[in-house]
């Protein structure tokens, strides 16, 4: 299946912080907030496919980790709701029984344990196969955006930004959870030491740099903060003006 395709997978209905200073010394990815690591669509299903399982055994630390920053993230959105990069639908337990609810993902794997996940709650939502970097949906589509720990995946994560501003209609939101560089010293060179194979092994960019790729993207940040030794990045934003795109937004 091309990347791009999409198909149904399941159905279950029912009634601020600058850290613009935290570029290390000799870093060659610092002007970069995506850092130059970056694989394919299809390189990255390929390794969903393979960890799928694994994830799934192992959303309980994931849950103990995020779980409240999801919780505070995503626990009152409303209205129709999509969550890009769904993967195993961890971010489900945490919207509102009443959300209209579209996940997507380009991992079949992950989708399938998505499935499963929403099956066994009370949100009632749809699942689909799609690229997030090219979303398959009119423009102002949905009332919430969501997405966690996404980004660092993405081969271009700010063109995914762009395109869950372009389907969030105007007065909605984008909400955020995402990783990055710690701004603890000894973890961020920890990171930066083990950034080659983490992305080869997982396909994730952990040095990424959150809050920079939301800025590049041309979000209007409504609020942005960090936790977990830096690491965890949390961002409300909102469509930017038609025009605006690529400016970036004040937060500091």
């Amino acid at each position: 299946m091309d990347a791009g395709e999409t198909a149904p997978v399941g159905r279950r209905e029912q009634p601020s912080r600058d850290r613009s200073d935290r570029s290390l010394d000799g870093d060659p990815d610092a002007d970069d907030p995506a850092g130059e690591r970056s694989m394919s669509a299809g390189d990255i299903e390929d390794i969903y496919a393979t960890y799928a399982d694994r994830i799934d055994r192992f959303e309980a630390v994931d849950r103990l980790v995020t779980g409240r920053f999801r919780r505070r993230q995503f626990g009152d959105a409303t209205g129709r709701v999509l969550d890009v990069a769904c993967g195993t639908g961890t971010n489900f337990r945490y919207l509102p029984a009443d959300v209209d609810l579209v996940g997507i993902d380009i991992s079949p794997e992950m989708l399938e344990s998505a499935a499963a996940t929403l099956d066994g709650l009370e949100v009632g939502g749809t699942l689909r196969r799609m690229d997030a970097q090219a979303l398959e949906f009119p423009d102002d589509s949905f009332d919430t955006v969501v997405s966690a720990l996404s980004t660092c995946t993405f081969p271009d994560p700010v063109a995914a930004l762009r395109e869950m501003e372009r389907v969030c209609r105007p007065g909605g939101e984008i909400r955020l959870v995402e990783h990055g560089r710690s701004d603890v010293g000894p973890l961020a060179r920890f990171q930066e030491w083990r950034a080659d194979a983490h992305y080869e092994r997982m396909g994730c960019r952990w040095t990424q740099e959150p809050l920079a790729l939301v800025d590049e993207a041309g979000l209007t940040v409504e609020s942005a903060a960090t936790a977990f030794l830096g690491v965890i990045t949390t961002v409300t934003a909102r469509p930017s003006a038609p025009g605006s795109v690529g400016e970036g937004a004040d937060h500091r």
